[in-house]
């Protein structure tokens, strides 16, 4: 199965233990692929994606805000 992950809005303490923490439980134990959205919902309105492996999440939690970047763009705007 393929998943997408989005963070959107304003950032919160914990995004990328959160991303860290699904893709290497998916990847790892359920054989998932992951595919991140950047920039918050103006990733899949333009088609900004990253893909997000065990290793492109390997020393993430150090970092402050989210690996993916947020924004406040409506998808319904």
């Amino acid at each position: 199965m393929r998943i997408g992950v989005l963070t959107g809005g304003g950032d919160c303490p914990g995004l990328n233990a959160v991303i860290r923490a699904i893709v290497r439980k998916g990847v790892g134990v359920y054989g998932h692929e992951f595919v991140g959205f950047r920039d918050g919902w103006r990733g899949p309105l333009d088609g900004d994606t990253v893909p997000l492996t065990v290793a492109s999440v390997r020393g993430i939690l150090p970092r402050g805000g989210t690996i993916l970047g947020s924004s406040r763009t409506n998808p319904f705007k």
